[in-house]
């Protein structure tokens, strides 16, 4: 068990420093650049995505209609051309900057599948970043990391798991309630301690604790394939030594 205990952390391990690259100007840097996970990066491709092609349609209608023109009217000459550059241009400048890829809204985010759910909390975090304290932006950006992980997992879950229904209470309510509620304190209030700690301060904590949950259900939903993986492992290493010793006889 100790085992696949390290062999649990050593992953996560792994994931972290891929981050931590990503933040230092790694390989994915550029594509991946202010996202805080896959999810959210996903995300943002598949809406650029599709401004491009509606930026390939409009230029190929443009172009079209300057053909049409040119052979009705026997040619569009100078003005023509510059005509139809500017349409261009103002096709491609206004197509590539609207509509822009708005945040889920709360009432959004906890709905559909599961795992879609992951990426729009992804890319709900990242617009609250500005608001937090340093130390909870820390905690969000972790956050990315464990959320992908843990969208990992639901690639593999039902609908209907029983962790299914927590994952929805921590990720889709308790985590956005808690920036929601953090934000909605005036600036000015949230270094000023009350009960012992600032506003600053519990969120930090409440996101730490929140970070906690979501890597203990990850390592509950990851246990059946280290189960699997231990089982494979022994089943060779019996093979390997079975056959060790019937080579020495």
């Amino acid at each position: 068990m100790s085992d696949l205990v390290r062999l649990s952390d050593r992953l996560i391990e792994d994931a972290r420093r891929v981050r931590d690259d990503n933040r230092m100007g790694g390989r994915h840097r550029r594509t991946r650049a202010n996202s805080i996970g896959s999810g959210s990066w996903r995300m943002k491709l598949r809406h650029w995505r599709r401004k491009v092609v509606r930026i390939i349609l409009a230029v190929f209608a443009i172009l079209l209609a300057a053909v049409i023109s040119g052979l009705v009217i026997g040619g569009i000459g100078f003005l023509g051309i510059f005509l139809t550059f500017l349409a261009l241009v103002t096709a491609v400048v206004v197509l590539a900057t609207f509509p822009r890829l708005k945040p889920p809204t709360r009432a959004a985010i906890n709905k559909g599948d599961v795992k879609q759910m992951v990426g729009r909390t992804e890319l709900w975090l990242e617009h609250q970043r500005p608001a937090l304290p340093p130390p909870a932006v820390r905690i969000v950006d972790d956050l990315g990391v464990q959320l992908d992980e843990l969208g990992l997992q639901l690639q593999s879950v039902d609908q209907s798991h029983p962790q299914v229904r927590e994952i929805r209470r921590l990720v889709g309510e308790v985590l956005p309630e808690t920036v929601d509620s953090y934000r909605a304190i005036p600036a000015h209030l949230r270094s000023e301690r009350r009960g012992g700690a600032s506003p600053d301060e519990q969120v930090t904590e409440a996101l730490g604790r929140i970070s906690a949950e979501i890597d203990g259900i990850t390592r509950q939903l990851a246990q059946g394939s280290l189960d699997d993986l231990a089982i494979k492992h022994r089943y060779l290493e019996y093979r390997s030594t079975g056959n060790a010793d019937g080579g020495s006889n």
